[in-house]
């Protein structure tokens, strides 16, 4: 039970004492973002059986700790930043709204996603940089890691350097594509970092940074036998034809999506059996945080065919061939999907 109260610069709660989360959640208005993102032209490519650009919130993957979703009421929620630093403090969420909130196009990914997989999505994040946020505690020297905490136990661990990097938009989220967080997703507060694997950053609930030393502290996960940093590895996706979905003979299309976070796909390459490498089509990026979409026209024969895909980022670097797990660090290798052509 929550009684009523978040108001004034932050977020307006109107909430009776006896409200549940879901209605406190639907019941919170959010500051308007400084600024928003903008899809440019191109964005999107209209191709049936495509993945949206943009993850609708219901179909966003989930892989939690977390038996049951928390529920967290934002008007008793604070965040608290300690460990090594000068000062600890202790924010509430209108503290923290109140910092002024930005939109953010990034695409998240989780270390467990197969080649191929579907644990992947995009999504319009409402938030704040992570750095403001330790700016106010001011890191000290030496240390290296921050350590987040959820309300339900599990932590993660992510470079410091990353979440105070300039260059990178790590974030405190509060909003996901255009509504307060589904509390699926981590409501009334989560991280969201763009280019490390969800284990180490995403942390969701979250109600600490203690900012530490990845020698004195560990995560949830890095016991468990996965790396105790995990870049986010190139990938590329085929979305459509699907394998055991017959397609006519004739001009086709096969689409998919790919991501190279933090440097951006420069492009992606196709091969129908054992032919040469084709240049597919890409969406206009929106930014190097998000995947693109991307597509190439063909002409199926009457038989069975297998399509590859592989993609180059902008610096150059080729997607690893080789398959590997999802341990310790994140699959790789090229998607080879079965077309049957009738």
């Amino acid at each position: 039970a929550a009684s009523a109260v978040v108001v004034g610069l932050g977020a307006r709660l109107a909430t009776a004492a006896t409200s549940s989360i879901a209605a406190i959640r639907e019941a919170l208005r959010l500051p308007r973002p400084r600024s928003v993102v903008e899809l440019p032209a191109g964005a999107e490519l209209d191709i049936p059986g495509l993945s949206p650009l943009i993850t609708p919130n219901a179909d966003f993957y989930r892989v939690d700790t977390a038996l049951t979703v928390p529920e967290v009421d934002p008007s008793t929620w604070r965040l608290v930043v300690d460990g090594m630093v000068d000062r600890r403090i202790e924010l509430t969420f209108d503290d923290l709204v109140s910092m002024g909130l930005d939109e953010y196009g990034v695409t998240l990914t989780c270390v467990s996603n197969e080649v191929g997989g579907d644990l992947v999505g995009t999504a319009i994040w409402l938030g704040m940089p992570v750095r403001d946020v330790l700016r106010l505690a001011g890191p000290q020297p030496g240390a290296d890691m921050v350590l987040s905490r959820s309300v339900d136990g599990f932590t993660a661990s992510t470079p410091l350097e990353v979440l105070t990097d300039d260059g990178r938009d790590a974030i405190l989220a509060v909003g996901m594509n255009g509504e307060p967080l589904p509390l699926e997703h981590g409501f009334p507060v989560r991280m969201v970092v763009p280019g490390l694997y969800g284990y180490v950053s995403a942390t969701k609930w979250l109600t600490r940074l203690q900012v530490t030393t990845f020698a004195a502290d560990e995560a949830y996960w890095t016991p468990r036998g996965y790396s105790a940093e995990a870049p986010i590895k190139m990938s590329s996706r085929i979305d459509t034809p699907k394998p055991g979905r017959p397609v006519p003979a004739g001009p086709g299309v096969i689409a998919g999506v790919a991501w190279a976070q933090t440097v951006g796909i420069e492009r992606v390459e196709v091969r129908i059996d054992d032919g040469e490498w084709r240049t597919a089509t890409l969406s206009t990026p929106v930014n190097a945080d998000t995947w693109v979409q991307w597509m190439l026209e063909w002409d199926a024969a009457p038989g069975t065919h297998y399509a590859t895909v592989r993609a180059v980022d902008r610096d150059g670097r080729v997607q690893v061939e080789e398959r590997a797990p999802i341990a310790p660090d994140g699959s790789t290798g090229w998607q080879r999907t079965l077309i049957t052509v009738t």
